[in-house]
């Protein structure tokens, strides 16, 4: 079985252009259902039948798993099986038919003016890592890029005259996004200082932010610095750099930006992704309504 997964694996990064993290997740997706399949005695995956799937799934929620977890397993397994009916290895897919449980509308969480305001002013700009900080704060919330994007951003994909940076996004797909002058200012300022001192003279890096020992700065040590930012601005929220995201998007959407638009500075696939914001804006309205209209 572990062969067929190694071909999927393979066949997701050169075919599909699938992120690390992406792939990881259908490795981790995968191995729980073969584990289950070890439990179940079915030997090999073609002994997977549609009742072997409702018991998995069943497992599953009994186990406590989310809705959300468990349709993504779901998701996994569908496109694995899918791609072993495409090789020939099965003749049918058992997820084929299988309905991905209902799951929670949960509206995004974004920040208010008045907390982004905080956070924009807590970092020593003197500091060199000050000035990285307050340059990764300000392109994640100038651009809405997505963390992983954010760090891998070089110093060839930013062009500060023109005010614009190229993103990588999902399956190698590429965009431009304006930076505005704040992020363009920020980055100016780390280039100028602050990244020079954290060049190391024996890695040449040419990623944009970088850690303090000179290498490319990880999506784990972004989440890190919005957190510490957190607590120094004395903010009791707790944000990600998703939520950045989700606050760009929605701030664009409410001072009348067009849905096509930040589709696009998204770089989201689908509209139906980008039209969630349009339900926090609807309840930011609901609630200015209730908050200020005499006969709300």
């Amino acid at each position: 079985m572990n062969k067929y997964l190694d071909m999927f694996l393979r066949f997701l990064e050169v075919e599909k252009h699938a992120s690390k993290h992406t792939i990881m997740n259908y490795t981790k997706d995968i191995e729980v259902f073969f584990l289950f399949m070890k439990q179940q005695a079915l030997e090999g995956v073609a002994a997977v039948s549609y009742a072997s799937v409702r018991v998995f799934l069943t497992e599953m929620l009994e186990r406590g798993y989310s809705r959300r977890t468990v349709a993504r397993k779901v998701s996994s397994l569908r496109s694995f099986y899918r791609y072993l009916v495409k090789e020939g290895v099965v003749f049918d897919n058992p997820f084929a038919l299988t309905h991905l449980p209902k799951q929670e509308h949960r509206l995004p969480k974004f920040l208010y003016q008045e907390e982004l305001g905080k956070l924009f002013d807590v970092e020593d700009l003197t500091q060199p890592l000050g000035q990285r900080n307050q340059a990764i704060l300000e392109v994640l919330y100038g651009t809405g890029v997505r963390v992983s994007e954010c760090v891998g951003i070089t110093l060839m994909d930013l062009d500060l005259d023109l005010g614009v940076v190229l993103v990588k996004g999902k399956g190698r797909k590429e965009r431009y996004i304006p930076l505005g002058s704040f992020a363009c200012d920020a980055i100016e300022r780390y280039l100028a200082d602050g990244r020079q001192k954290l060049v190391k003279s024996d890695k040449k890096q040419n990623y944009l932010f970088l850690n303090y020992r000179g290498g490319q700065l990880s999506s784990r040590s972004v989440r890190t610095i919005l957190n510490k930012q957190i607590q120094k601005a004395s903010l009791t929220i707790k944000i990600s750099p998703h939520t950045l995201r989700h606050t760009f998007a929605t701030h664009l959407l409410d001072a009348g930006a067009d849905l096509r638009s930040v589709q696009e500075l998204l770089g989201h696939a689908e509209l139906s992704t980008t039209q969630i914001y349009t339900h926090v804006t609807k309840e930011r309205l609901r609630e200015a309504y209730i908050n200020h209209h005499p006969r709300a």
